[in-house]
């Protein structure tokens, strides 16, 4: 188990929910090393969504955020989520509605806070649900104003059919300078019991080490 890896966690340079609306749950292995003692500059980013969610009724806790929660034990990240009120009391019909606007738009709901310092930090996980084929929009503003150019940048979904949708291009395209690597996606509906999933990936990676 993880909890028995010593101080190597290796992740990524070459080569994770959702009220989904649309492939192929699946993980990429990375290549590059970051050692267990360079935790503390990784950061995992999240947008995720209480509520109403499709194939596990109504959460208090959103889908993504229990990936979060998972990565963040077992490597010891530190996290920022991404929070909006938008979508709050919203039924899973009128939310994907509106998400679905949202996209055809190109509109960047605002979120909550500020930006955080991203300079200690050199590997950042971004993950949410995927929404009419990618992140939610408001994800999107939040990449507007965090620039992570030249940083590792590691893609994961939940999603219940979409897999990694167009996240990974997404990224890309927004920060063309960063190496957007070892993506991972998981449904939404394992979430809950998926946790060595998650540690099963982790503990694949390690074994590059």
């Amino acid at each position: 188990m993880l909890t028995k890896v010593a101080s190597v966690i290796c992740f990524a340079a070459c080569a994770l929910l959702t009220i989904g609306c649309n492939g192929q749950n699946g993980a990429k292995v990375p290549e590059t090393v970051t050692t267990k003692s360079n935790m503390s500059k990784t950061m995992v980013i999240y947008f995720s969504h209480a509520g109403e969610n499709y194939s596990v009724g109504n959460i208090e806790e959103g889908n993504t955020k229990l990936v979060a929660d998972y990565i963040c034990e077992l490597t010891g990240a530190a996290r920022f989520e991404i929070k909006t009120n938008k979508y709050d009391n919203m039924d899973y019909k009128t939310c994907c509605d509106v998400a679905k606007a949202e996209a055809q738009k190109g509109e960047l709901p605002p979120y909550e806070g500020s930006v955080p310092d991203m300079s200690a930090y050199d590997t950042v996980f971004i993950g949410g649900p995927v929404w009419w084929g990618t992140y939610p929009q408001v994800m999107f503003t939040f990449f507007r104003d965090c620039d992570l150019n030249g940083k590792t940048i590691v893609p994961f979904t939940t999603h219940e059919g979409s897999g990694l949708g167009r996240c990974v291009s997404d990224l890309k395209a927004v920060y063309p300078q960063a190496k957007v690597v070892g993506e991972f996606s998981l449904y939404g509906h394992e979430v809950r019991g998926g946790k060595a999933k998650v540690e099963r990936w982790i503990e694949n990676v390690t074994k590059r080490k």
